[in-house]
């Protein structure tokens, strides 16, 4: 096997991360994941997953954990409705009965980010993750890499891999290659026990999700685990809104005034978002990767997940694409297939590259489409034709 006395290091360990370390330490692998969080225990942010058939859930399933999915998804969160600003509802799927099928390529069942995490973590042996690892530079050595993590002794690895996220700090050892600004900027909210504290909004969410379109502006939100919503105002700005606007997120007054001066047109019930948030807001310009990418191949680094190709969430491929390139690039590391690691992690890159492009390209013009003038009517010929 080609990591016969390899030792391998992944840094982050989110979805992709611990999806590769699962599927590596299947097959035998002497690998570990460095994580900045401080433990387990550390609040994982964001919106639930939606897993796709043939990337998220086929990993998982090539890990042995489709079980585990099944009784830990979320029923009925993949529910939507379609709204203008107004809360008017335009189109529902929630009157369609369940159907709990993962033998159907459609079916695309959601799972809160932390309950996901959890799964991984505990099929994972305790000594896997080393938590509290802040990952600060590292240099080639022996034909590896000696990695350096803020308050820890140096590590060597022959082999490292970055699912670090959107601003890794291991892809530029690769690549000079940064993602572009695609226009939009999101802003994210939380709402806890949100069947007290915003009943109005809960019981339009009905526990699923709601895409509301309004004079090129979005809210976008869904249900999480435990009572939680996470929502998202979504809009066209400058690439240096976020720092420039003069906005204080943790001023609950401040991000009131300013959604009602943003979102005018809308109607009162979505104040209720923003009176009963959690602060601070958290500010989210959207960034892609060149969908035109290239880098040479090296045989003791590679990258997967967002810091390989960072793209919009309007398409939800984000966190497939990340779990795909853990399927894909495992099964590289371990075929017999290929001459030597270089060789296969080549052949992972080439083909990672393409799809990613893809999903990328999509996921850039349903943004555009979400918020275009003409947004509502095209969502909704979108959703009727499916």
């Amino acid at each position: 096997m080609l990591l016969k006395d390899k030792s391998i290091a992944i840094i982050g360990g989110g979805p992709g991360g611990l999806t590769l370390a699962k599927l590596l330490a299947l097959k035998g692998a002497n690998v570990k994941v460095y994580e900045r969080d401080i433990d387990k225990y550390a609040r994982v942010q964001g919106s639930p997953l939606d897993l796709h058939d043939e990337s998220g859930l086929a990993a998982l399933r090539k890990a042995n954990l489709l079980e585990a999915f099944k009784i830990n998804f979320m029923p009925g969160a993949d529910k939507k409705l379609i709204m203008n600003e107004q809360a008017k509802v335009f189109f529902s799927d929630h009157d369609q009965k369940i159907r709990e099928d993962f033998e159907n390529p459609y079916f695309r069942p959601e799972i809160d980010r932390g309950v996901l995490r959890k799964i991984l973590l505990e099929a994972l042996d305790p000594a896997t993750v080393v938590w509290n690892s802040h990952f600060i530079s590292m240099e080639k050595e022996n034909g590896g890499w000696l990695l350096h993590f803020k308050n820890s002794p140096a590590v060597y690895a022959d082999i490292v891999i970055a699912a670090d996220g959107a601003n890794s700090k291991i892809r530029p050892y690769l690549t000079n290659i940064k993602p572009f600004y695609t226009g939009i900027t999101m802003l994210e909210g939380n709402i806890y026990d949100a069947e007290k504290t915003a009943p109005n909004i809960y019981k339009l969410l009905k526990g699923g999700k709601i895409m509301a379109f309004g004079n090129e502006k979005d809210i976008l939100m869904g249900q999480k685990a435990n009572g939680e919503i996470g929502f998202y105002a979504s809009f066209k700005a400058e690439e240096n809104w976020s720092k420039s606007n003069g906005l204080d997120y943790t001023d609950r007054h401040q991000m009131l005034a300013w959604f009602k001066s943003k979102y005018p047109e809308w109607d009162n019930i979505w104040i209720e978002l923003f009176e009963n948030a959690t602060m601070p807001f958290i500010p989210r310009p959207i960034h892609c990767m060149p969908l035109d990418q290239q880098w040479k191949a090296s045989a003791n680094l590679t990258i997967i997940g967002d810091a390989a190709h960072v793209m919009p969430p309007f398409a939800g491929e984000g966190v497939n694409m990340a779990m795909l390139d853990a399927l894909e690039l495992s099964e590289c590391l371990t075929s017999n297939r290929y001459r030597n690691l270089l060789e296969a992690i080549a052949s992972y890159e080439i083909n990672m590259r393409k799809r990613a492009a893809l999903a990328a390209k999509e996921s850039i013009q349903n943004g555009e489409i979400m918020h275009s003038k003409n947004a509502l009517n095209q969502m909704l010929s979108l959703f009727s034709a499916h």
